[in-house]
C-alpha cells in the first residue's frame, strides 16, 4: 500500500510538473515563473544524474517515510530469481563467523580483566563459542567413553570454573585433548602455559584420530567420531600454531600451518589461510603472501576483510612510498597508481569499517571470538593485528587517507546495488552490537549524503512553489501578507533614512536627492 501511494505521488508530482491534463486553475498555476524554472532545473538534473530529481528525493526519503520497500515486481522470471539470490546473499552475509584469530581467554581475555575490570566479551559472542565446542568437540558416541561424555557436559557449563573442574576430573580418567584445549584456553594465564597443554592435547589428539580412521567406514557412528576427532586434531595444532606466532617462533608457526592446510586441504571452515597470511606478513614475505591471496582470493570462494585489504596493501606497496596526492593531482595516476586505488575502493566497499581503525581515527579494542563480515567486529579484528603491517609499509597508510572516500562516490545512491559487491546488508549493526562490549561505539556503515546545493533547491523550489499556490488560491490575503512582510522588511532601513533626514541640514540633503 505504501509503494503504491508512493508511485501515485511520484506520477502526480511529475504531471504537475508537465502541466498535462489540468484543469484551468492548475493550468494558471502552472504558468507561474517558478515552474518554468523547476523544469530547466529538472532537465539539468537528469542530464547530470541521469535521473529525476522528483522520483530521487520521493524515493530517499517519501517511501521510507511512508514505509515503503524499494523492490519493484520484476517483469520476467530471471530478474525475479536474480533478485531472490541477492537477498540470499544478503542472509549469508550476516551470518556470523568464528574469528579465526581469536585471543585466548585466559592468557589474554581475562588479563585485559584483571588489569582493566571490563569484560572484552559479550554474552552473546560466549554463547556462540560455546556451541561451536558442543558441535566441533562433542559426538553421539560419546557416552561410550567416560572422559568424553564428562567434557560434553562441561562444554554446556556456563561457569569458567565449573568447566575447568570438569575438565581435571576427565584427566583423572584418560588422556582427553578436549579436556587439555579447555585448560589450555580458559585456565593457562600465559601463552607458554597454553602451549604445554597443547602439545600434551597432540599426543592424546592423535591417537584418538588414528584410531578413529582405521573405523570410520566400519558405520555411521565411527564416521561421526572419526569427524570430531579429526576438527579437535585441526584445532589443537592450529592453536599450538598461533602460540609459536605470539611468542616470537613466526617461521616455525608459518611450517605448523602449511603443514596443516596440506594434511587437511577440506577443513576451510577453520580458515587457516588468514593466520598464514597474517604470519607471512610479519616475515615480510610478500611474494608468498601473493601466493596465498592467488589461491583464496577467487571470485568461487568467500571474502574477507584480510583478503581483500591484504590484496590491497600489496599493491600500495608498489606505489606508496613515491605517492603525492599534490603530484597526482597534476599529471595523473599511472597504471600501478590506479591499481593500487581500484584495489583500496573494493576493500573499502567490502568492510568500510576499516579504515578509521588503519587511521587510528577510532581506539581500538580486544577482537571479539566471533565476527560478523563486512561489520565493524570484523574491521576490528583485522586492524588488530594487521595495522602494524601497514605502518611498516611506507607510505601505504597515506595512500589509504587519500583514497578510502573516494569508494562512496562509486556506489548508487541509494543503494539499490553495490558496485564490485553485493549490497551492504543492513543486518550488521544490530548483531555488531550484540558481538562487541557495551563501552564500545559501533561504528556505522557511512551513509552518503546529499550535496548542499541539492537540499538549498529542493527547499527553495518548495517554498517557491507553496507561495504560488497560495497566492492563485488567496490573492488578496497574499496581498496583504506580502505588503506587511514588505513593510517589516523595510521597516529598519525607514527608520535609518529618518535619522539621516533628521541629522542632515535640509538643502545637503535636497541637493543629494537631486543628485
Amino acid at each position: 500500500m505504501a509503494e503504491n501511494g508512493t508511485g501515485i505521488l511520484i506520477e502526480q508530482l511529475k504531471s504537475s510538473i508537465a502541466c498535462d491534463n489540468l484543469t484551468t486553475g492548475e493550468s494558471l498555476l502552472c504558468q507561474h515563473p517558478f515552474f518554468n524554472d523547476f523544469n530547466i532545473f529538472e532537465w539539468w538534473y537528469f542530464r547530470k544524474y541521469g535521473t529525476s530529481f522528483i522520483e530521487q528525493v520521493s524515493v530517499s526519503h517519501l517511501r521510507p517515510l511512508l514505509g515503503g520497500v524499494d523492490n519493484s515486481s520484476p517483469t520476467n522470471s530471471n530478474s525475479s530469481n536474480g533478485d531472490a539470490d541477492s537477498n540470499r546473499q544478503s542472509v549469508s552475509e550476516c551470518k556470523v563467523w568464528r574469528n579465526p584469530l581469536n585471543l585466548f581467554r585466559g592468557a589474554e581475555y581475562n588479563r585485559y580483566t584483571w588489569v582493566t575490570g571490563r569484560e572484552p566479551l559479550t554474552y552473546y559472542d560466549m554463547n556462540l563459542s560455546a556451541q561451536d565446542h558442543q558441535t566441533f568437540f562433542t559426538c553421539d558416541s560419546d557416552h561410550l567413553r567416560p572422559a568424553d561424555a564428562i567434557m560434553q557436559k562441561a562444554w554446556r557449563e556456563r561457569n569458567p570454573q565449573a568447566r575447568i573442574s570438569a575438565a581435571h576430573e576427565a584427566l583423572e580418567l584418560e588422556d582427553c585433548a578436549t579436556a587439555y584445549i579447555l585448560l589450555a584456553e580458559e585456565e593457562a594465564t600465559t601463552i607458554v602455559e597454553a602451549e604445554k597443554l597443547f602439545k600434551q592435547a597432540v599426543k592424546a589428539g592423535e591417537g584418538c584420530y588414528r584410531r578413529s580412521q582405521q573405523l570410520q567406514h566400519h558405520g555411521a557412528q565411527y564416521e561421526a567420531q572419526h569427524r570430531r576427532d579429526t576438527n579437535v586434531l585441526v584445532y589443537i595444532k592450529r592453536r599450538l600454531a598461533m602460540c609459536s606466532r605470539k611468542l616470537g617462533r613466526t617461521r616455525e608457526a608459518v611450517k605448523m600451518m602449511r603443514d596443516l592446510m596440506k594434511e587437511f586441504p577440506l577443513l576451510s571452515m577453520f580458515n587457516i589461510h588468514e593466520n598464514l597470511l597474517e604470519s607471512l606478513l610479519e616475515l615480510q614475505n610478500y611474494a608468498d603472501v601473493q601466493a596465498v591471496l592467488a589461491k583464496y582470493d577467487d571470485i568461487s570462494l568467500p571474502k574477507s576483510a584480510t583478503i581483500c585489504y591484504t590484496a590491497a596493501l600489496l599493491k600500495a606497496r608498489a606505489v606508496s612510498d613515491k605517492f603525492s596526492p599534490e603530484a597526482a593531482s597534476r599529471r595523473g595516476l599511472s597504471t600501478a597508481e590506479m591499481n593500487a586505488v581500484e584495489a583500496i575502493h573494493r576493500a573499502v566497499e567490502f568492510n568500510p569499517h576499516v579504515p578509521k581503525y588503519l587511521l587510528e581515527m577510532k581506539s581500538l579494542i580486544l577482537p571479539p571470538e566471533h565476527i560478523l563480515k563486512r561489520g565493524d567486529s570484523e574491521a576490528i579484528a583485522y586492524a588488530f593485528f594487521h595495522l602494524q603491517h601497514w605502518k611498516r609499509v611506507e607510505g601505504a597508510l597515506n595512500l589509504l587517507h587519500c583514497t578510502w572516500e573516494g569508494t562512496f562516490r562509486m556506489i548508487p545512491y541509494p543503494l539499490e546495488k553495490g558496485h564490485l559487491f553485493y549490497p551492504y546488508p543492513i543486518c550488521t549493526e544490530t548483531a555488531d552490537r550484540e558481538l562487541l562490549p557495551m563501552f564500545h561505539e559501533v561504528s556505522v556503515y557511512p551513509k552518503k549524503e546529499l550535496p548542499f546545493f541539492i537540499l538549498f533547491t529542493a527547499g527553495l523550489c518548495s517554498f517557491t512553489a507553496m507561495l504560488a499556490l497560495l497566492t492563485h488560491q488567496f490573492p488578496e490575503l497574499m496581498g496583504v501578507f506580502a505588503k506587511a512582510f514588505l513593510s517589516t522588511l523595510f521597516a529598519p532601513l525607514n527608520f535609518i533614512m529618518e535619522k539621516v533626514e533628521s541629522i542632515l541640514p535640509s538643502s545637503l540633503w535636497h541637493q543629494l536627492t537631486r543628485i
